[in-house]
């Protein structure tokens, strides 16, 4: 299977945040930033797959900065690294301010999908190739991440974690 590159996969969702939205405070609920992110994450799934996706698990969600009622928000998500079946997303959200333009990074999530054949059975995905400094980084990041998951659940011994060893114990 060929590999591809993250860039073939870039989803970018744009939307402006309506009352209906917002909670008490007129700020983006968290549920209708994750849905958006969820979408977008999902769209650059199927990109790089070329398959269905589901929503394996969202790893990390960060709401650094509210979005204010009245905001154009900007989703990005790129797949970040590919493994079996499975593939790692990550996702920027991007405020711009209501006068002067200005672009300024929100919030940040990542996710798993996981690529399933017309039956739903979990079906094998390219891999990814990174090009950029930024795209290195996450890739490289993305198996420390998977194998922490995996000890966490109890579904890989921490002595076979490669990665998390080496991170931990220099070796």
């Amino acid at each position: 299977m060929e590999s591809k590159k993250p860039l073939e996969s870039r989803t970018i969702m744009t939307d402006m945040v309506l009352p209906s939205e917002t909670n008490p405070l007129n700020n983006l609920f968290g549920g209708e930033l994750l849905a958006r992110m969820d979408r977008a994450g999902s769209i650059a799934a199927r990109r790089h797959s070329r398959r269905i996706t589901v929503t394996a698990s969202v790893n990390h969600v960060a709401f650094n900065q509210a979005v204010p009622l009245g905001s154009v928000v900007t989703v990005e998500a790129k797949v970040s690294r590919a493994f079996n079946t499975s593939m790692e997303v990550y996702i920027d959200v991007w405020v711009e301010d209501r006068y002067n333009g200005k672009r300024t990074k929100a919030n940040e999530a990542i996710y798993t999908f996981v690529a399933v054949d017309d039956t739903g059975k979990p079906t094998e995905v390219p891999p990814l190739e990174p090009e950029t400094e930024l795209e290195k980084e996450r890739f490289a990041g993305a198996l420390r991440r998977k194998q922490l998951s995996l000890v966490l659940a109890g579904k890989m011994r921490p002595s076979d974690a490669t990665e998390l060893r080496a991170l931990f114990m220099g070796n």
